[in-house]
């Protein structure tokens, strides 16, 4: 791994006006910048995506399905407070949470809903986090919305179906994983039918996807732990395609954090807080389809360590062909830089 890597060098200016505020009406129609050589680019869309595909390869997608974790409640005095569910503690109905304004709400708080006491804030764990205990089995389902990006000036206007990916399956996580948001169900029957293999395996989206870092020397960030999951077949199907030449497309860097978890631990299920940066060597995915993404961000540091420090180039390419940035712009595909 490389070492004293500044914070600075992953920094970059983005105008407001990059930041997509819709997706794309049509999800196919988004733009798509193709790095897929060593020079030049190529300006295209999803839905040209088979054309940089080829039979044999597998598309992998995290389907996991972003919950109603944001609850608006209340104070006994009224004051309102919101509460961000990130996972289960695996007590009874107590979550790892998010409270907003955390200051302001001691331990033993009671939150309400329609006046009735439905939750009670929980300890201060530190990172921001809090211990919330839900009093009522019906809460999520009553007041839970799903939680857009705080970059999104007016959550009202977005529908919520488009910040579910189409395959999108259990609900476990508080973020969508966006490259997939892309992917439409035409398109995927057209990729198949070319003989790429879908395989699905699940990252549920937490802090350590989008926990900012803070620290000048990267080397010094600390991911918090997230839960995946590959089956024996998906695990099966992406090593037989690597064996037979096939390449892995990752679509998304939840997906290549699942895959490079599973090759460098051997374990198919568990918690990774693997932190993906410059001199990391990638067993599995050749391929990437990602979004553009926040500055300083953990997952432009992975997006160095997969293709280089050449990322600067295509951001730069984007920002002037007026791509559109973050959770629900446009995407990028890239291949793995030679080791």
């Amino acid at each position: 791994m490389s070492k004293h890597q500044s914070l600075s060098f992953f920094d970059y200016t983005l105008p407001p006006e990059a930041i997509a505020q819709q997706a794309a009406a049509v999800r196919h129609d988004a733009k798509l910048l193709c790095a897929v050589d060593v020079d030049g680019v190529d300006h295209r869309h999803v839905r040209d995506l088979c054309d940089y595909l080829q039979a044999g390869d597998v598309l992998v997608v995290n389907d996991t399905k972003v919950m109603a974790a944001r609850l608006k409640l209340q104070k006994e005095t009224g004051g309102e407070v919101e509460v961000f569910l990130l996972e289960p503690t695996g007590d009874y109905l107590q979550w790892f949470a998010l409270v907003k304004p955390s200051k302001r709400v001691k331990p033993q708080t009671l939150l309400y809903l329609d006046d009735e006491p439905v939750a009670e804030a929980g300890a201060v764990l530190g990172d921001g986090r809090r211990i919330v205990k839900l009093l009522r089995e019906d809460v999520i389902s009553r007041a839970g919305r799903v939680p857009l990006p705080p970059y999104i000036k007016d959550d009202g206007a977005v529908d919520p179906k488009r910040y579910q990916t189409v395959f999108a399956d259990r609900e476990a996580s508080v973020a969508a994983p966006t490259a997939g948001l892309h992917l439409s169900e035409a398109l995927l029957e057209k990729i198949e039918a070319m003989g790429v293999t879908l395989v699905k395996v699940e990252l549920q989206v937490g802090l350590g996807t989008f926990k900012p870092i803070v620290v000048d020397d990267i080397a010094d960030h600390q991911m918090h732990t997230e839960s995946y999951t590959v089956s024996d077949v998906a695990w099966k199907q992406i090593n037989d395609a690597k064996q037979a030449g096939g390449r892995v497309v990752a679509v998304g860097t939840t997906v290549v954090r699942t895959l490079e978890s599973a090759a460098k631990t051997g374990k198919l299920t568990g918690r990774t807080d693997l932190f993906i940066s410059r001199g990391f060597e990638f067993q599995l995915v050749d391929l990437l389809m990602t979004n553009f993404h926040v500055p300083k961000s953990s997952l432009l540091v992975m997006i160095d360590a997969f293709i280089g420090p050449r990322w600067k180039e295509l951001y730069e390419i984007a920002l002037t062909n007026e791509y559109r940035f973050l959770s629900l712009g446009d995407a990028m595909l890239l291949v793995k830089k030679a080791s």
